[in-house]
């Protein structure tokens, strides 16, 4: 009796343990569901070999269902062997399209491995089949589907990879890991406005700091950044800098490329395009657009070329500029016809690369781009202001001859100025007709009744009598000293004042003034010539200048920043009171609060910029721009103030 109930408790046991382990098993169904968050189920949905080590969905599912999941951990060149053999045989686990971006994805990961730049290029031609541009509607992936963009990065970064630094545009032979590509390419791709690009460099993998917005075109190609070549006299004449980079696309076309991805021998062409001349490229009934980095181009011109010790060099020798033999007034692009010249003219101890956000804004709108070109004028910013401004009058007078004059292009007679603090009193300079006002401000001896030598009163006459360039027809001031600068009475100020140093020209004109002219009982001091005294309250010259309007055939614009919120007595950026930038004749005058006296990147004084220039483009040519643009209301709701003027609104 005692062991049948010794065998019945074991026998209830093991029943037990039975019933326990199919209750567990029952319970681990082998389909279950996990909830994600919204950022985790993104990730899941839309993992990619390009920024993980595992290959997209689609791609995994190809693998498994030809049975290569096995085969790509242990040996990936025989799985990419075994699916491109299965593809040409026609084998497809679910259509071509997944399995020649399958392919695309796994010769990246390969070539990541590898470091193999033949594999890479095999990923960007299978990428560049999946895309199919010359394809057939039916044939061509979704643009909804995002293995889209993802094979057109796959695309780009695999020739980035492939193509290496710098980039060889030129005809040449691959040997594939299946076979052979020959590569095509027209000579006369390298020509841009005249000039041969070359040292193209790939800005896929460039991070900008310092700027605002980065702007890119979206496309297909690889995006590099290339130096068009100057000639000797080019060099020291008015023309874009030896330093610029043109943002270029390199399209690698492979006609037929579902077909020819297939076999063993391909044929492909190169194309370059330069981002002014051609946004598209033609594949079969479609253009396709192409990919530039503009602002990676920009940012690379301003790091390479742009010395920003030079601001304060500059600053304080005012023969910097020639000693050094840098271009005046450059070119961001050539000149085009129909397009009007922007000069824009920086301040005190400063350099063209301040106004990089301001361009690079300015540049992204296409109607700007089409009706506008910016010119960069630098100077020796301590230098006399009268001198400074007669520099940027014939800089430009330069320009605008050597293209020709408005004879050749009527657009050269429509120069904007736009001048931030010293460079707005060197942009009035050329706007006014002075006649014997700024003369009789500073001396009360008669002009003529002094004892110089023919080229001292030249330059004293150039200088201090100056009339309205009649090329120039718009002015824009922003953070301007109309009334000067406090800052400039400040002790720091006059010990800077006293160690600048001047061109020959200028010290050739104090020296005779002093010399020959005894009874004038001048202080040609360096402080009391330079332009910080120039731009002190108690200057004489400044004061002169202040009382002398713009021409009335010249439109005029102020742009005030303030710390506060609002104008007033008390205003002011920090360098510059809003009653000294304050004049009355202008035809606008907005005021960017909470902005410091460096406004140029501010983005309330950008978009009033740019309805400067949309309001000429409606008045000179007639094309009406994007509706709201041109329409004060939408400044101030960003953050401007426009203050009433003397003079009629735009």
């Amino acid at each position: 009796m005692r062991q049948r109930a010794t065998l019945r408790r074991q026998q209830s046991r093991k029943g037990a343990l039975i019933a326990a382990a199919l209750l567990a098993l029952s319970a681990c169904s082998p389909v279950s569901i996990e909830k994600l968050g919204l950022v985790d189920a993104y990730r899941q949905r839309n993992i990619s070999a390009l920024w993980s080590e595992t290959p997209s969905n689609s791609t995994r599912i190809v693998l498994q269902r030809q049975n290569l999941e096995t085969t790509w951990q242990h040996d990936p060149d025989r799985a990419i062997t075994s699916l491109r053999t299965m593809t040409q045989a026609g084998f497809f686990a679910q259509n071509l399209s997944d399995q020649l971006f399958a392919l695309a994805e796994l010769s990246w990961l390969r070539a990541r491995q590898t470091h193999d730049r033949t594999i890479f290029m095999a990923a960007a031609l299978y990428a560049y089949a999946y895309l199919a541009p010359d394809a057939s509607v039916d044939d061509r992936p979704s643009p909804y589907d995002a293995h889209f963009r993802q094979a057109c990065d796959l695309y780009m970064f695999a020739l980035t990879e492939a193509f290496g630094s710098p980039v060889n545009v030129g005809a040449q032979r691959w040997q594939l890991p299946f076979g052979t590509l020959d590569l095509s390419a027209n000579p006369t791709d390298r020509q841009w406005h005249g000039h041969e690009l070359t040292d193209f460099r790939p800005t896929a993998r460039l991070k900008i700091h310092g700027l605002n917005n980065i702007y890119i075109t979206p496309g297909l190609g690889e995006p590099l950044a290339a130096i068009p070549m100057m000639t000797t006299g080019e060099s020291a004449a008015f023309q874009i800098t030896d330093r610029e980079r043109v943002p270029v696309s390199l399209f690698l076309d492979l006609p037929s490329a579902r077909e020819q991805i297939l076999s063993d021998t391909l044929t492909g062409h190169l194309f370059l395009s330069a981002e002014d001349e051609q946004q598209a490229h033609p594949a079969g009934d479609v253009h396709v657009p192409l990919q530039y980095d503009t602002t990676t181009a920009r940012a690379i011109s301003l790091s390479e070329s742009v010395d920003w010790s030079a601001e304060y060099r500059g600053f304080l020798d005012g023969q910097f500029l020639d000693q050094h033999h840098r271009l005046r007034l450059a070119a961001i692009e050539p000149h085009r016809l129909g397009r009007m010249p922007v000069v824009l003219v920086h301040g005190t101890a400063s350099s063209p690369g301040r106004w990089a956000d301001m361009v690079n804004d300015l540049l992204s709108d296409p109607e700007i781009r089409r009706h506008y070109e910016f010119w960069l004028f630098s100077y020796g910013t301590g230098n006399p202001i009268p001198y400074s401004a007669l520099q940027l009058r014939e800089s430009i007078n330069e320009a605008v001859q050597s293209l020709g004059g408005p004879q050749a292009d009527p657009a050269l007679a429509h120069v904007t100025l736009i001048g931030h603090s010293q460079g707005g009193l060197l942009s009035k300079m050329l706007v006014i007709d002075a006649k014997d006002l700024l003369w009789d401000g500073l001396l009360s001896t008669p002009f003529d009744k002094l004892r110089l030598t023919p080229d001292a009163r030249d330059l004293l006459h150039e200088a201090l009598f100056p009339a309205p360039m009649p090329v120039v027809d718009n002015v824009a001031f922003i953070s301007t000293p109309q009334h000067g600068s406090y800052l400039a009475t400040l002790s720091v100020s006059r010990v800077l004042g006293r160690m600048m140093t001047f061109p020959l020209s200028v010290t050739h004109v104090m020296q005779e003034l002093v010399s020959d002219n005894q009874g004038l009982r001048l202080d040609m001091s360096a402080w009391r010539v330079g332009s910080v005294y120039g731009m002190s309250p108690e200057s004489r010259f400044i004061r002169a200048l202040a009382a002398i309007p713009v021409s009335e055939k010249v439109e005029a614009h102020s742009i005030i920043p303030v710390l506060g919120d609002k104008p007033g007595p008390d205003a002011t950026d920090g360098v510059v009171e809003y009653e000294s930038a304050h004049v009355p004749y202008v035809n606008s005058e907005l005021v960017v609060k909470h902005s410091a006296h460096s406004t140029q990147s501010n983005p309330v004084t950008i978009a009033e910029v740019r309805r400067i220039l949309f309001n000429r483009i409606h008045r000179l040519t007639g094309d009406t721009p994007p509706p709201g643009d041109m329409e004060q209301r939408n400044i101030a709701r960003i953050g401007g103030l426009y203050v009433p003027t003397e003079r009629p609104s735009e």
